[in-house]
C-alpha cells in the first residue's frame, strides 16, 4: 500500500468517526419547541375583544340617550341596560367610562376655547385703556402749558404796568388836590385877595336893617 492510499484510508476512517459523533450528538439533545410569538397571542385577544365590543347603531343610540339622563351608572342601572341591549354588564361598564372621557375631554376644551376668548378680549381692552391713559397725559401736558403760559404773560403785564402806576401815585402826592372855600374840619378858608382891598371893606361895613 503505498502512501496515497494510507491518506485516503485514514481519512475515510476518522470522517466515519466524525459523523458518528455527530449522530450521537444529536440525537442526545431533546428537540426544542417553537415559542409563540407573544404579538400574536395580544393580536389575537385584542380581535377577540373587538369583536365583542363591536355594537349595534341601535346599541349606540340607546346607550347615547342613557348617558343623557345620567352620566354616572349605578350596578342596578348597568344590568338593567345590559339585559335591554343583550350586551355583558362589563361592555356597559366600559361603554361609560369612555364616554365619561370623551365627555370630561369635550368640556375642558369648551371652557379653555371660553377663557382664551375672555383673556383676548381683556387684552384687547388693556390695549385701548393704555392708549386712553395715553392721550390724557398729552392732554394734560397741554393744558399745563397753556397754563405757564397765561401764568406768564400775567406776571409780564404786572411788570411793566408797575413803573406807570408809580409815576401816577407821586405826582398826586406832589400836587393835592384844590378843596375850595372849605378845607378840612368845616374850617373856613379864605383865599388871598391881594390888590382887592375894596371886597375887604365890603366885607367889613356894618349891616343895617
Amino acid at each position: 500500500m503505498n502512501n496515497d492510499d494510507q491518506m485516503l484510508h485514514i481519512s475515510q476512517y476518522y470522517s466515519g468517526i466524525y459523523t458518528q459523533q455527530l449522530t450521537q450528538q444529536g440525537e442526545g439533545k431533546p428537540k426544542r419547541r417553537r415559542k409563540k410569538n407573544k404579538g400574536d397571542d395580544v393580536n389575537g385577544a385584542m380581535m377577540r375583544r373587538r369583536r365583542k365590543r363591536k355594537l349595534s347603531d341601535e346599541q349606540v343610540n340607546l346607550l347615547e340617550q342613557s348617558f343623557g339622563h345620567e352620566h354616572k351608572l349605578e350596578s342596578e342601572r348597568k344590568d338593567k341596560l345590559a339585559s335591554e341591549l343583550g350586551l355583558d354588564p362589563r361592555q356597559v361598564t366600559v361603554w361609560f367610562q369612555n364616554r365619561r372621557a370623551r365627555w370630561k375631554s369635550k368640556k375642558l376644551e369648551e371652557e379653555y376655547s371660553k377663557l382664551k376668548n375672555e383673556h383676548e378680549t381683556n387684552i384687547v381692552d388693556k390695549c385701548r385703556l393704555e392708549n386712553e391713559v395715553l392721550k390724557l397725559k398729552e392732554q394734560m401736558c397741554e393744558a399745563e402749558k397753556e397754563i405757564q403760559r397765561l401764568l406768564m404773560e400775567r406776571s409780564d403785564g404786572i411788570s411793566i404796568n408797575s413803573p406807570t402806576t408809580s409815576s401816577l401815585s407821586m405826582e398826586a402826592a406832589m400836587d393835592p388836590p384844590f378843596l375850595g372855600e372849605f378845607g378840612f374840619d368845616n374850617s373856613f378858608y379864605g383865599p388871598s385877595h391881594e390888590g382887592l382891598e375894596w371886597v375887604n371893606n365890603l366885607y367889613n361895613m356894618p349891616y343895617h336893617m
